[in-house]
Parts: structure tokens; sequence; C-alpha cells
């Protein structure tokens, strides 16, 4: 994948898995900066909701990121997405389109938390999808 910003790029490699399995199919994924540096941009300890900030800067079905803390001994990170339905093309023979019906949420947690993936994993990272524009708010405005 190449990124023109080399920060967005250096966030997109600490996120994303080395690959994806696709039935028998293992497809690598590399992320390759516009100006190659030796030197890392980020900082060494950026939080996840910083990682997710930059690598998801000017996506316009990005909504915001919140980090939670007290609740538990750990950080929580939600990466919340605009509320909207996506569909794609999947040879889905449920479907008269053939099309898959989906949210952003459920692309992000299947791209950036792979189960089978044992090299590093995502801790106490949550993908939600924003609620209705018209509700301000927090809908039961008690959370978190």
């Amino acid at each position: 994948m190449y990124v023109d910003n080399p920060e967005k790029a250096e966030a997109l490699d600490r996120l994303l898995p080395i690959g994806k399995c696709f039935g028998n199919i293992f497809l690598a994924l590399t992320i390759i900066p516009s100006n190659e540096s030796d030197k890392p941009l980020l900082e060494k300890q950026i939080s996840q909701k910083e990682l997710f900030d930059i690598a998801f800067d000017r996506n316009p079905v990005y909504a915001f990121s919140k980090e939670v803390t007290g609740i538990f001994s750990n950080v929580l990170t939600y990466v919340v997405f605009k509320n909207r339905v996506v569909q794609f093309f999947n040879d889905n023979l449920n479907d008269i389109h053939g099309l898959i019906s989906t949210l952003y949420q459920d692309i992000a947690e299947e791209i950036f938390n792979d189960p089978d993936d044992e090299v590093e994993q995502l801790y106490n990272v949550f993908f939600n999808t924003d609620i209705e524009e018209k509700v301000v708010g927090m809908p039961l405005g008690e959370w978190p």
C-alpha cells in the first residue's frame, strides 16, 4: 500500500497485521511511505488512540476515537466510524445482487483484529458505529 504521508504510513504499519489469510491464500500487507526515512517519525510510546487518529486522518467515514481510563487497569480505546451502511460486491449468493451489506466497524474489526494473527493483537481497542446525527450527546447520558 503506497501512502503519501510518512506519519500515516508509520501509523498504519504499526496498526495493521503483517498479512491476511483468505481461505488458503495469504496476502502480505506492506506499507510503503512516499519518502523512506531511517528514523521513526512518531514517538515510540504514542497511544493507540493517536495512532488511529493519524491513520484515519481525512478519511470521510471516520468519526472520532476516545480513550477511557479508570474503569479497568488498562486504557480502553474506542474507534468510532460514521453511521453508514457499506455495500460491496462479494459474489454473495445469499444476495440477489451478490453484495455484502455491513458496517465500517465490522470491516475494521476484521482487518485490525485478526484472531489467527499470532504476532501482535490490538488489546482493549473496540470498533464502533456512531449514533445517529440527530441524537445529541450520549443516548443514555451515562457512558463513558
